[in-house]
């Protein structure tokens, strides 16, 4: 059916990025939602954090486990169990309104998110290795398209009772029938293998480091960024507004990242995503204007946005096509540790003068320089090579 009406390369992806869109609706939805509805269920507000980190702890573990849950059920139903596993723990956040019940739920979300991910990437990175850039900004235009329709939910739908619940788990059944009822191509799971230590450790580091700074950026964006803004007196209505612009920033780089990616390395494209990013921060710095703090915001979303799909697509260059899922299981674990780390680490910075945003200028500013100097020790290789 649909191979008969698509391209080849068109058909095997069309199902799973579907599928991912309303996955990101609903996530993008929930993510903002969380730290604005604390006191709504009488849970204390120095939850949010904890709870972002939960989330990514979960996603952490989901990374290590998912490879062979891959292999056992194939991509397609692995998928829609991840999916469930979702709304499930969605659903039971406003049916038990309580801290401890909450932290467990958002650890389980961040596993099931895990097995997403690895999935959709491994899926989309297997193929035709030079093509691969434009397939993962198919991936990364869904995922942060379908998350920046989800913040608007926030002004759209408002944060009171129920209803922006039922509002979260629908997209995902959506989800998880076009991925049952719809005919798809998926890569072969049964030939997968595993990355050994030794092979793990010969990936390329920037491509790693790139990763982790991408978890410690957006992992502290997504739990924090919601909190930062209301501790700046913006109303909630105009919260949902601004977290939907950072998440537009990062659909919208996608194809620049694309093009980019023929004009310099890999590395050099994040040290000036990193780059960019500072500059809009330090906007921010020297004038409090709302409209200066949303350009800010959209340019910081393509700045932090924009790296992992450049890292993730530079670990997995030249890489055999049997060790795609392994690798991106690696990528995603790396993120993890930077995701779980960072919401905890920005924390301490929300009391500061610049708050989230000093975190997020310092974090780019450290990654910048690694990277530059990765460049040119690479540089310096090929000219002695």
């Amino acid at each position: 059916m649909e191979k008969a009406l698509l391209p080849e390369g068109v058909s095997r992806i069309t199902v799973p990025v579907i599928a991912l869109t309303f996955y990101a609706v609903a996530s993008g939805y929930l993510m903002s939602l969380i730290p604005l509805i604390l006191s709504q269920f009488n849970i204390p507000l120095h939850y949010a954090s904890w709870l972002a980190s939960a989330f990514y702890s979960g996603l952490l573990f989901g990374a290590v486990i998912i490879e062979h849950i891959i292999h056992k059920l194939g991509h397609r139903n692995a998928f829609i169990g991840c999916l469930v596993t979702f709304s499930v723990t969605a659903v039971a956040l406003p049916v038990f309104a309580n801290g401890l019940v909450w932290l467990v739920a958002r650890f389980i979300a961040g596993v099931a998110v895990a097995g997403i991910f690895v999935i959709v990437e491994s899926w989309l990175m297997t193929g035709d290795e030079e093509s691969r850039m434009k397939r993962l900004s198919v991936y990364m235009l869904s995922l942060y398209g379908g998350s920046a329709c989800g913040q608007l939910g926030i002004s759209v739908f408002g944060i009171n009772g129920v209803m922006p619940f039922i509002l979260i788990v629908s997209p995902i059944i959506v989800a998880v029938l076009v991925l049952k009822f719809f005919a798809c191509t998926q890569p072969n799971s049964q030939a997968s293998a595993s990355l050994s230590i030794k092979q793990i450790s010969r990936l390329n580091h920037a491509a790693i480091i790139g990763c982790i700074v991408s978890g410690l950026t957006l992992g502290a964006i997504y739990g924090l960024m919601p909190v930062e803004l209301a501790n700046r007196k913006i109303e909630h209505t105009d919260i949902g507004s601004l977290m939907a612009l950072v998440i537009l920033g990062g659909m919208l780089v996608q194809p620049l990242v694309s093009k980019l990616n023929k004009f310099m390395s890999r590395i050099m494209l994040m040290a000036t995503l990193c780059m960019l990013g500072m500059f809009a921060i330090g906007l921010t710095f020297v004038s409090s204007s709302l409209a200066v703090l949303a350009g800010a915001l959209f340019v910081l979303g393509m700045a932090t946005f924009g790296i992992y799909p450049v890292a993730i697509n530079l670990g997995c260059e030249k890489l055999d096509e049997r060790f795609i899922v392994s690798a991106t299981q690696v990528m995603l674990f790396s993120y993890s540790i930077g995701s779980v780390a960072g919401p905890v680490v920005a924390d301490g910075f929300l009391s500061q003068l610049h708050g989230l945003l000093g975190y997020l200028f310092a974090a780019l500013l450290a990654t910048c320089i690694y990277m530059l100097v990765a460049a040119s020790r690479t540089k310096q290789q090929m000219v002695t090579g």
